[in-house]
């Protein structure tokens, strides 16, 4: 279905990037992913800490218990993923950080 899909059919992501950027432009730069794929869905992941994660947690209202830990890179890396819907778009908020103390992660976990 991607393949046939053109600039058009990713308005909807476009528009509500538009409306955070307008709204939350003060808030940390994520790196932003629209795609054929999911044309229905804006992803702003943030590579730099979990606090910016917070931070757009908070402007967007997440409830703390809609988002999801996880460790990667052999317990080394803490990823926090949380998924709303804001102005009718699935908005993937990802955020990426250190862990202080590198967790032991057993295989086929995480």
């Amino acid at each position: 279905m991607s393949e046939n899909l053109t600039l058009d059919d990713l308005v909807m992501p476009v528009r509500v990037l538009r409306l955070l950027a307008a709204d939350f432009g003060h808030l940390p730069a994520p790196t932003v992913g629209i795609s054929p794929i999911y044309p229905d869905r804006l992803e702003l992941s943030l590579h730099s800490g979990l606090p910016g994660f917070e931070t757009w947690r908070e402007a967007l209202a997440i409830a703390p218990e809609d988002v999801n830990y996880r460790v990667q890179r052999g317990g080394r890396t803490g990823v926090l993923r949380s998924t709303a819907t804001y102005a009718g778009v699935e908005l993937e908020l990802i955020g990426y950080g250190d862990v202080a103390v590198p967790v032991t992660v057993e295989a086929g976990a995480a």
